[in-house]
């Protein structure tokens, strides 16, 4: 199993904790795992994305030109990432701030609106929580009891106390995950 994975967005979505997450994942389950983060110099609002490998085997680069898996936050992620998802791979995304969506016929395209279910769930910041629930819904590589370790291990322990609300966002990403055809 080797699975190639880019994580694509704003700064602020969390979308390098989510990549890692996913690594922490991968680790307490004893995978061979990469984490390669690449953000802009602005803290919030400039462009971010995180490589993350899952393997079986030793990882022999973090660096990738196609990936397995696109998780896409935002437009620019959309249109840089769409073309890179390997026939037959995945493109997860939320549609917040989406003008134009994907085309790809030869993909696995799934939606999930989770700006706007973090914004009914009354805390926008369990936004990339519900983005990677929606991912482990349709590829479940690790398991939520890992997933749910490695958040643990990636929060602060002063945000230990959300540890509930997140596996609650986690939950809400699998439930409302759905299919996009084009």
């Amino acid at each position: 199993m080797n699975e190639e994975i880019i994580i694509a967005g704003f700064g602020g979505q969390g979308v390098l904790s989510m990549g890692k997450i996913l690594a922490y994942s991968g680790i307490m389950q004893n995978m061979e795992v990469s984490w390669m983060p690449s953000y802009g110099p602005e803290m919030r609002g400039g462009t971010a994305n995180v490589t993350v490998i899952l393997s079986d085997e030793r990882v022999s680069s973090p660096v990738l030109n196609t990936y397995d898996t696109a998780i896409i936050l935002n437009q620019q992620s959309l249109d840089k990432f769409e073309d890179k998802v390997k026939p037959g791979g995945l493109l997860l995304y939320d549609s917040n701030g989406i003008t134009r969506h994907p085309i790809r016929k030869d993909i696995n395209i799934q939606l999930v609106e989770a700006a706007t279910e973090s914004a009914r769930m009354g805390s926008t910041r369990t936004f990339n929580m519900i983005v990677l629930g929606a991912y482990l819904k349709t590829k479940p590589i690790v398991a939520l009891e890992n997933v749910l370790k490695g958040l643990k291990k990636s929060l602060p322990s002063r945000h230990h106390h959300l540890m509930t609300l997140n596996e609650e966002a986690i939950k809400r990403g699998m439930d409302i995950v759905k299919p996009f055809h084009p």
